[in-house]
């Protein structure tokens, strides 16, 4: 059964910073391009971001690129997203989860998520 873990969501102004960790368990981790997902109020799912399963490619969505960095820890089977330059529309629930093909996917569930709130 696979589970995903997100946190270090927060309240943090504009133009801050904040780490995101995603600790999977219950798959082969190291196998799998994975992402982080976000949705804010009202809105659909949206792909920020992905890594390959190595770790050498990262590809981000115009909205976040040049802010936000993805990274891996193969074994500590956790994703990372730093994200810098926060700005209010960066407001969501963020999530991990697998990327097939470059389009969302996932391991047939979904965590909790982590609440980002960036305000003044």
């Amino acid at each position: 059964q696979v589970q995903l873990v997100e946190s270090g969501g927060g309240l943090v102004q504009p133009g801050g910073s904040l780490r995101l960790s995603c600790k999977v368990s219950g798959v082969s981790f190291s196998l799998y391009v994975v992402g982080w997902y976000r949705q804010a109020p009202g809105k659909g799912r949206e792909l920020v971001a992905h890594i390959t399963s190595g770790g050498g490619s990262t590809t981000y969505a115009d909205s976040v690129k040049g802010r936000f960095t993805i990274s891996r820890d193969n074994p500590k089977m956790t994703v990372y997203l730093q994200m810098n330059s926060l700005k209010p529309d960066d407001t969501a629930v963020y999530y991990c989860n697998k990327v097939v093909g470059g389009a969302p996917a996932d391991f047939g569930s979904w965590g909790q998520g982590t609440q980002v709130t960036v305000s003044s």
